[in-house]
């Protein structure tokens, strides 16, 4: 009985060979078939390169202007860098809104015009052009008989400052 058993293996083992030989070729067969037909076909060549254009160089003429990427508004005043003064000592009129002082006036005396603003307490004050008047740095521009003229610096809302004109007009 052993002997019969050593026979079974055999022919076992001899069957499994046989069978992964015969899976082994078939698998062979498709690729034999594969090289023989791309051998058959017509050499095509290598596609020639793409033409290369020479580099052209860039000459960037916006050094002057703002950079896009830093923070400092969209104008040009911004790009020059315009801020309020916050180390300026505050005139007495800067600390009234705007909208709040009246031009009541002109004074000519000494070959100047003053420029006469009166206060919401009545008092009545003394402006030259290059005086400060309201809260949004308000500079005196000009004085005429019938205006003060203010140049304002107020935040332009994009991180800047732009420059904003004004004016306080004669009440008759």
């Amino acid at each position: 009985m052993n002997l019969h058993h050593r026979h079974i293996g055999r022919l076992l083992a001899v069957a499994t060979l046989a069978m992964t030989l015969a899976g082994c070729s078939s698998r062979d067969s498709d690729l034999t078939q594969f090289i023989t037909q791309t051998q058959q076909e017509q050499a095509t060549g290598v596609q020639p390169l793409p033409e290369v254009k020479p580099y052209e160089s860039f000459v960037y003429g916006a050094q002057s202007l703002r950079s896009p990427f830093v923070p400092g508004g969209s104008g040009i005043s911004s790009a020059i860098g315009l801020r309020p003064d916050v180390r300026r000592n505050r005139e007495y009129l800067e600390q009234f809104s705007l909208d709040t002082l009246k031009m009541v006036g002109t004074l000519n005396m000494g070959g100047r015009n003053f420029g006469l603003v009166q206060t919401k307490d009545g008092l009545v004050h003394r402006v030259l052009p290059g005086n400060y008047l309201g809260q949004n740095d308000g500079r005196v521009s000009e004085v005429t008989a019938s205006k003060i003229g203010v140049t304002e610096i107020v935040p332009d809302g994009l991180g800047g400052y732009m420059e904003r004109p004004a004016a306080l007009a004669l009440n008759e």
